[in-house]
């Protein structure tokens, strides 16, 4: 018997097929919309409102302080901002660049303000704001590298300056309060607050003019944990009854920011530098009419040696010998010699040891008065020896 042959079934339409597939992924999707939306009227209460305020007491009596101190002191801090003046060779434009910023306070009602000498010291252009937001432009009154103290002028009208109440460092003690106003990187009118750490610091700085250039220290400077950071430079360190006790000026740090180590020069310092910059635009030393050589150039020696002497000036007429160099001849040869001249090594008694112990105590003294200078003369001879000579200071050339 012939059977017929078994024929495949007829292929089924591919929606038919993935119709099943369709609709589980459809009832999935619905799910899971169902599912977001429950969990979402899980997390969100519609009737939310606003908790009630706690009501506070008055405020700490500490607290009213600094905040009083704040508001007394804040319109005296002033936000300098310095940039430098570049030339286009060719177009001969001129273009600010380099912009800079720091601290500093008004002084008196004259414009006078105080700042660091770092802030201004390689500035072509100097603008001050004012507490209230005017912009001066602002003229370099004075500078004092060695202290890093400089003073501003602006021409702000007399209502508008705030001077700051001036304190004395002297009396100052390691735990009291300490309160630091200025405008760390840039954001101005911050208050910090801490303690005074330790007292009679030192700190180097040079001081390079026409007339001397040294590496210079300042004493008696004022450590404290207020935070201080860049642009706090110049600004205010206050006391308690915000009184000025220091001018921020340095802060001890690997990173270059706040670590818990600040410095400050003493308001004592600050208040005998000023009044000299403003009169004259410079300290004004006494002299005995020499030129030392820099420490640079005698590191192997203690004290300060005289390179040369001035015509007509006490040191003069005191017989103090300058360095010379002398030609010596040694068959065809000649040799240059230096005969080297008197090394400074004590004034009044006080050991001078370089040319920054030199420089200190010429500050402490004035025109008029005589000292006593201890000398040693022909240095590493056989003649060398040790002489006292009295010497009467005169007005610096």
């Amino acid at each position: 018997m012939n059977y017929p042959s078994p024929q495949p079934a007829p292929a089924r339409p591919f929606l038919s097929q993935a119709l099943p597939y369709i609709l589980m992924l459809l009832v999935g999707y619905l799910a899971a919309v169902w599912y977001g939306q429950w969990k979402a009227n899980q997390l969100h209460d519609p009737d939310a409102e606003p908790r009630p305020v706690t009501q506070r007491g008055d405020l700490a009596e500490d607290e009213k302080s600094t905040i009083e101190l704040f508001r007394t002191n804040a319109p005296s801090v002033v936000y300098i901002r310095t940039s430098q003046i570049e030339f286009d060779r060719f177009s001969l434009d001129a273009t600010e660049m380099n912009p800079g910023h720091g601290s500093g306070f008004v002084w008196d009602r004259d414009g006078h303000i105080v700042t660091n000498d770092h802030v201004i010291a390689s500035a072509d252009v100097a603008r001050v704001s004012l507490s209230e937001q005017s912009v001066w432009d602002a003229k370099i009154v004075g500078r004092a590298p060695g202290k890093d103290l400089a003073v501003l002028k602006i021409m702000a009208p007399a209502e508008k300056l705030e001077p700051i109440m001036i304190g004395q460092s002297n009396d100052l003690v390691v735990g009291q309060k300490v309160f630091a106003i200025g405008n760390p990187f840039g954001l101005d009118q911050t208050l910090t607050t801490g303690v005074i750490s330790a007292l009679d610091r030192e700190i180097r700085t040079s001081e390079n003019t026409s007339a001397v250039a040294a590496i210079r220290t300042i004493d008696g400077v004022i450590q404290t944990d207020a935070a201080i950071n860049p642009g706090n430079s110049g600004g205010p360190l206050l006391d308690s009854a915000g009184r000025l006790i220091g001018v921020n000026t340095a802060i001890y740090s690997p990173s270059g920011a706040y670590a818990g180590i600040g410095f400050a020069i003493p308001v004592d310092t600050v208040n005998r530098i000023v009044p000299e910059l403003i009169r004259h635009g410079k300290i004004i030393r006494p002299s005995i009419g020499i030129v030392p050589f820099q420490d640079r150039f005698t590191p192997n020696l203690t004290g300060v040696l005289v390179r040369d002497v001035l015509p007509n000036s006490p040191a003069q007429q005191a017989g103090i010998q300058p360095t010379r160099s002398l030609l010596a001849s040694q068959g065809r040869r000649v040799r240059t010699l230096v005969r080297y001249g008197d090394l400074i090594v004590s004034a009044n008694d006080q050991p001078i040891d370089d040319l920054n112990d030199w420089l200190t105590f010429l500050e402490s003294q004035k025109a008029g008065n005589t000292i006593n200078l201890t000398i040693i003369r022909n240095l590493r001879r056989n003649d060398e020896e040790t002489i006292t000579l009295p010497l009467t200071l005169v007005p610096s050339p």
